[in-house]
């Protein structure tokens, strides 16, 4: 009885081996050849995988502008921070908008700053997060938005 159900536990595991490891493999290959790196002249190549992005706005109180001067000097201390936790950072402009409680658009111009980075840890993430709060009350915002690898979250 001992010896059959050797055999009968062998067989099981050889026969998960055959069906489970092929379809692992053929998944993670067609998942690299999907991207088309695979083969490419970027195969192997050193990468980021990882995206973190703060909107800095021009505005203080929500709808109040602020001096290009101003709000350049919010947009270097952020290209400082990040680029001395990431190692590099850029900086484009863009126009934000979003309906008030009167139903009234409003409509600001930003400037995302944004790194990517081989990693992100707690401590990397806390520094942001610590910093967009920091932004915020310097702004008088009642939120400003950090992007973290295709995710928005609102820093309040």
């Amino acid at each position: 009885m001992k010896k059959r159900n050797w055999i009968i536990t062998v067989a099981i595991v050889v026969l998960l081996t055959l069906v489970f490891v092929p379809v692992q493999q053929s998944y993670s290959a067609e998942g690299a050849a999907a991207t088309g790196i695979t083969g490419s002249a970027l195969d192997g190549q050193f990468s980021l995988s990882h995206e973190v992005k703060i909107y800095v706005p021009s505005t203080v109180k929500g709808n109040i502008q602020i001096t290009e001067e101003a709000q350049q000097k919010f947009v270097d201390q952020a290209l400082a921070k990040f680029s001395e936790w990431f190692g590099g950072a850029t900086a484009i402009d863009g126009e934000g908008a979003w309906v008030d409680k009167d139903k009234k658009l409003i409509k600001e111009n930003v400037t995302i700053v944004y790194s990517f980075a081989e990693t992100l840890d707690k401590k990397s993430l806390d520094q942001v997060v610590a910093y967009a709060k920091q932004l915020k009350e310097d702004l008088a915002q009642s939120s400003v938005s950090l992007e973290v690898d295709g995710k928005m979250y609102f820093i309040e």
